[in-house]
């Protein structure tokens, strides 16, 4: 049958199973808004506040349910207000669809009114980009679109429509096909690499797991929890990886990295043997690279082969989808045990525990106490900077995809869009971001998505009216010299929230929490909670810029050196 470029957007959609999209209309893409109109009883569109806030939305979204995210802008400003959402989605591996128009296809390279070259700009940042000139080619590059963003290491896709092809009068043949499943990558699974592995494994006296982001993605959390329960030995994670193995495990250690625990850190710097599952060893992660657990053999299994060999020198990898080759080298393990190390370790649990200080108000404080009124059920976004060191640290998540944040791109502003687009996914769930003032400053007018379409989430607000982070480094390697991160202002988030739409608190102090999460965890509305901490609060352990993570050092080291 004929139908014009729009509806054929739309019919794609559907053969995708796209339930929802994040999006903001505009003149080029007007067609295929016209037509999603007729359609609203089968796609729902979230009209965001911002194009950014869309993307972040679609990619919370796809993090918190597994599934496709979609968003849509207009040409010119509405694409480029994209690009930081369709970035950080990149950077963590995030399947996400972004559909824009452009000016029709005799106005391209014109300067046109607001024609920019999107597909140009977005190439460094999407898995693969397409601009459509010619409605006959339109289906099949949506499909391809979705397909990629799926496959093997999965990432952002853009398709730019000129005008023109989503015309009513343009029209072309389209078919309703079946969507075929997308198969895990196996074809570079040996049987050698495997028996090798297995081989390392079997000669180590002090192994460590390294679980990284490429590990939630897989869904391979029970295969995880097999394979650690056979190797014997005591887990990390890295920011990404968290709820790829259970927090609550007696071998489990932490974080790992610039701010990881000790346990972690130290026990990575004497392992023997260090198995890491789905992590490229960033610079966060891995300190100086040059002398990163200088004592281990390490195998690396992930998805892509351009990981292996990338920031740190492998002595065994295996390529291929984390959850296949788990099972497959679970088949051949045989049970291992390692007491001795296991026990050394979780020694060093009760020597080197977190701490903060229990006086006044602190994120921590808050973090404890809402990871205890939730039971640790809650999906958890972040914003960037102490607020997400915090909630990494001390909520402990214990299943995947309850811990949704920008790892790679650090990108404020990234937590409330996301925690909308989580909610929306995951309506079952309780879902809270947690911001610094700072953060909360980049998009908090999606407070007023949430309100128009009464998506019930909670947004926490650490308020310290500084930049925090940045204040943490500039108090420690730059003498106090507080360089335009302090934010005392005459903002008041309380008003502001309400003047938005959303029921709002302030807390002052520790015995003003309890009472306060618990009215916002009973309100099935949107929820703003302005928490007032102190400026010089930092996030501790940590390891100095450049320096090995066996470096690590507590408030308490500081003060003794």
């Amino acid at each position: 049958m004929e139908l014009s470029g729009s509806r054929i957007v739309i019919e794609c959609l559907k053969e995708q199973g796209v339930d929802t999209v994040f999006g903001y209309p505009g003149g080029a893409i007007l067609n295929i808004y016209d037509e999603l109109y007729k359609h609203s009883d089968e796609i729902r569109h979230i009209l965001t506040s911002h194009e950014q806030g869309a993307a972040h939305a679609a990619d919370g979204y796809a993090r918190a349910t597994g599934k496709v995210g979609v968003c849509m802008a207009t040409s010119g400003p509405g694409a480029t207000n994209l690009v930081t959402g369709i970035a950080t989605a990149y950077m963590d591996s995030v399947p996400m669809v972004a559909i824009t128009a452009n000016v029709a296809k005799n106005y391209l390279g014109r300067d046109s009114f607001q024609e920019v070259d999107i597909t140009g700009i977005t190439m460094p940042i999407t898995k693969h980009n397409f601009i459509v000139k010619d409605v006959n080619k339109l289906a099949e590059t949506l499909r391809r679109a979705f397909r990629i963003a799926q496959t093997g290491r999965p990432g952002p896709v853009l398709v730019d429509i000129t005008k023109d092809v989503t015309a009513p009068t343009t029209v072309a043949e389209y078919e309703r096909v079946e969507i075929p499943p997308i198969e895990r990558s196996v074809d570079q699974i040996t049987d050698e690499d495997l028996q090798l592995a297995v081989k390392m494994i079997k000669k180590a006296e002090k192994p460590f797991v390294l679980i990284g982001g490429g590990a939630v993605i897989s869904n391979a959390y029970d295969e995880i929890k097999e394979f650690v329960d056979k190797l014997d030995a005591p887990v990390a994670d890295t920011l990404m990886g968290k709820g790829g193995f259970d927090g609550t495990d007696p071998r489990y250690t932490g974080m790992v990295g610039m701010h990881g625990t000790k346990p972690s850190n130290l026990g990575i710097t004497e392992c023997d043997l260090l198995v890491t599952i789905g992590a490229r060893f960033s610079d966060r992660v891995t300190g100086n690279a040059n002398k990163f657990a200088r004592k281990a053999k390490i195998l690396q299994i992930d998805v892509d082969p351009a990981e292996i060999n990338k920031n740190v020198m492998t002595h065994q990898s295996i390529i291929g989808d984390i959850k296949e080759v788990l099972i497959r080298l679970n088949s051949i393990l045989d049970q291992q045990n390692h007491k001795k190390w296991v026990d050394y370790i979780i020694e060093m649990k009760k020597k080197y525990p977190l701490n903060y200080r229990k006086d006044i108000l602190t994120g921590p404080y808050i973090l404890e106490k809402l990871y205890e009124l939730t039971d640790g059920k809650a999906i958890i976004t972040t914003e960037v900077g102490q607020h997400q060191m915090w909630a990494s640290q001390y909520y402990r998540y214990t299943s995947p995809r309850t811990f949704i944040s920008s790892g790679g791109a650090g990108t404020m502003g990234y937590g409330l869009g996301a925690c909308i687009g989580a909610k929306v996914g995951r309506s079952d769930a309780t879902v809270i971001n947690i911001a610094g003032d700072g953060c909360f400053r980049m998009n908090m007018n999606e407070i007023a998505t949430a309100t128009r379409y009464n998506i019930p989430i909670i947004q926490l607000v650490f308020n310290n009216h500084v930049l925090g982070m940045v204040r943490q480094w500039q108090s420690l390697f730059y003498g106090k010299r507080y360089s335009h991160t302090t934010l005392n202002d005459k903002v008041d988030f309380v008003k502001l929230a309400e003047a938005l739409g959303a029921k709002a608190y302030r807390i002052t102090k520790t015995d003003e929490v309890e009472e306060t999460l618990k009215e916002a965890l009973a309100l099935n509305e949107p929820v703003v909670i302005d928490c007032v901490i102190d400026c010089d609060e930092k996030v501790w352990p940590m390891v100095a810029p450049g320096a090995p993570i066996q470096e690590v050092f507590s408030e308490e080291d500081l003060e003794n050196k």
